[in-house]
């Protein structure tokens, strides 16, 4: 079985991509244009955009919004090649940290990112140094409302080709196989379910507890650092938040 993710986890970064709305949606801007410039601009024929949109709408970006990226990124023949890199590191007190970028400048995003390790108590590892903590799944989040009938999303989720399940407090979580995330997706939506966050993921399969005051400070730091960097796509890490 799959690690699952922590609800704290999860609401500290849905409230940190609220009040940073403006660049979140740059990014997944970046996001689109890079899936239409490999498959297309018709989400119908295109997988890979269908799951970007996906993501763009759990994390509220307005239809408008995508619909013009998506006209962008289609027209826009002269545009930036940006490259997929991921760096991997441990931030302070060992916490394993996984960075997904976009660059047109593999050297400058590559210095930013160690120089943000380096100066909060971190440093950037070879790749393979943790990644090997995580879990690539497809996760689907759907927060608990009332009227909601647990036995209904589960049989649904896994009926549709989920792999895990999990009933928690305040959320369901469904796992997949990333090959299989967008039919499940796809097949939640149809039913009705509105996503807290549906995404391919890197999923910890243990977390770190940090206690001491600088630690957290500076994990805090490198986190809010990195995801404001222009390059920056995603940002994976097993510290559990309170």
């Amino acid at each position: 079985m799959a690690g699952h993710s922590k609800w704290s986890n999860i609401k500290h970064r849905k409230e940190k991509t609220d009040a940073q709305k403006g660049k979140l949606f740059t990014k997944l801007g970046r996001e689109i244009a890079i899936a239409v410039k490999s498959g297309g601009p018709d989400p119908v024929s295109n997988s890979r955009l269908r799951d970007v949109i996906a993501k763009a709408k759990a994390n509220n970006m307005p239809n408008d919004s995508i619909a013009r990226s998506i006209k962008k990124a289609a027209g826009d023949n002269d545009g930036a090649n940006y490259e997929a890199i991921t760096y991997e590191g441990y931030g302070p007190s060992g916490v394993a940290v996984i960075v997904e970028a976009l660059t047109d400048n593999r050297n400058r995003t590559a210095g930013d990112v160690r120089h943000f390790f380096d100066k909060f108590g971190g440093n950037m590892g070879t790749t393979g140094c943790v990644s090997f903590m995580f879990d690539k799944k497809g996760q689907i989040i759907i927060e608990k409302k009332p009227g909601m009938n647990e036995d209904d999303i589960m049989i649904a989720a896994l009926d549709a080709g989920a792999s895990d399940f999990f009933a928690e407090d305040e959320y369901f979580e469904i796992i997949t196989d990333p090959d299989d995330f967008t039919s499940v997706r796809e097949a939640l939506e149809k039913e009705g379910y509105e996503f807290v966050s549906a995404e391919v993921t890197m999923i910890p399969q243990t977390y770190v507890k940090l206690t001491d005051p600088e630690a957290i400070e500076n994990m805090e730091k490198l986190i809010d650092r990195l995801e404001d960097h222009d390059d920056v796509q995603n940002i994976y890490h097993n510290w559990e938040q309170d």
